[in-house]
């Protein structure tokens, strides 16, 4: 193969350095390995990329060149050896495959407690049989609101196993219909402004009070990401009201025991102001099929009542009443 050379024009534009990152698996979309939108991203074979690796150049030429060990000698790569099939053919059976203990409640994970890239998953609590009142509005966003917006991807994306700091990335990119920058609004308890949602949430989370979602046209767009649902879950979000849902996304609030509604008319959405309190009624009556009753308190003590679709299976209000599918399925 000929050397594969740095396109070095690309990386004077701009202040920001770009990097170049080589992969031998399909993410080479803009921002998807660091998030940078300015990282370029090659893709190749595993043998190409390993030796790269150890280059740390793309001007490398793994069939011609040579590497300095740190003793000074010389190394040159020898072309990989290998079966494109298996001659035994592939293994059959069970090797490799071992069973699930008997008692699995004796089976003990362990986690250093300074990890902020690992963290046991603590089940969600169970629906406590009442209504939603007084529900604060934590975010309204507006326009496109993708599952990217809710829960970012690039450098947070190592802390996918940890729930409680992947949150903090929670609505960063997401436009706020009362705030103009976008992942930042406003602490209606205290009045505060310019905090991150994330910081929001938590605040509400501390003093046990539940908030509330609202969002515009295809809500939760783009890719199945369970962090978009499992954040608001985590950080004390009850319901997401919008005008539509992309349908994944939907699915996802479902399986954290989020309510996932839509405007029963899409106008409805007009009616909710930053200070508003929401209530979600006649929860104990929840039904495939049946719209619940909204009401919207506002500062001045005016109500106004509407109603809200949901699309909610006998099995999936299963999964809200215990808190998660998780819950229901243990």
């Amino acid at each position: 193969m000929r050397p594969v050379h740095r396109p070095v024009e690309a990386l004077r534009r701009g202040q920001e350095q770009t990097n170049s990152i080589v992969s031998s698996y399909n993410r080479n979309f803009p921002g998807r390995n660091d998030g940078s939108a300015a990282t370029l991203s090659f893709l190749t074979s595993p043998e190409i990329t390993t030796a790269l690796a150890f280059a740390g150049t793309l001007a490398f030429d793994p069939v011609n060149g040579t590497l300095t060990a740190p003793d000074g000698r010389q190394f040159r790569f020898t072309p990989p050896e290998g079966e494109e099939l298996p001659k035994a053919g592939f293994a059959k059976g069970l090797e490799g495959y071992e069973a699930p203990a008997e008692d699995g409640d004796q089976i003990r994970v362990e986690i250093s407690p300074t990890s902020e890239r690992l963290q046991l998953l603590e089940p969600f609590p169970r629906w406590d049989g009442q209504d939603f009142t007084d529900l604060v509005m934590l975010i309204k966003t507006r326009g496109k609101t993708t599952t990217d917006h809710i829960s970012p991807a690039g450098p947070w994306l190592r802390f996918r196993g940890h729930l409680d700091r992947i949150s903090d990335n929670m609505f960063l990119g997401a436009n706020h219909a009362f705030h103009p920058e976008a992942g930042k609004g406003t602490d209606v308890l205290s009045g505060e402004s310019g905090l991150t949602i994330a910081q929001i949430a938590r605040r509400y989370k501390a003093k046990g009070i539940g908030s509330i979602v609202i969002g515009d046209e295809n809500y939760g767009e783009g890719s199945s990401r369970e962090h978009a649902a499992m954040s608001p879950r985590h950080l004390g979000v009850k319901a997401v009201m919008v005008r539509s849902f992309a349908r994944i996304h939907e699915t996802n609030l479902k399986k954290q025991g989020i309510l996932p509604l839509t405007f029963a008319d899409p106008k409805d959405y007009d009616l909710l102001e930053q200070n508003d309190r929401v209530s979600i009624m006649e929860l104990a009556g929840l039904a495939p099929g049946k719209a619940v009753t909204v009401t919207v308190r506002k500062p001045d003590g005016r109500t106004i009542t509407f109603k809200a679709n949901h699309s909610l299976t006998a099995e999936q209000i299963g999964w809200f009443r215990a808190g998660s599918a998780l819950n229901a399925l243990k």
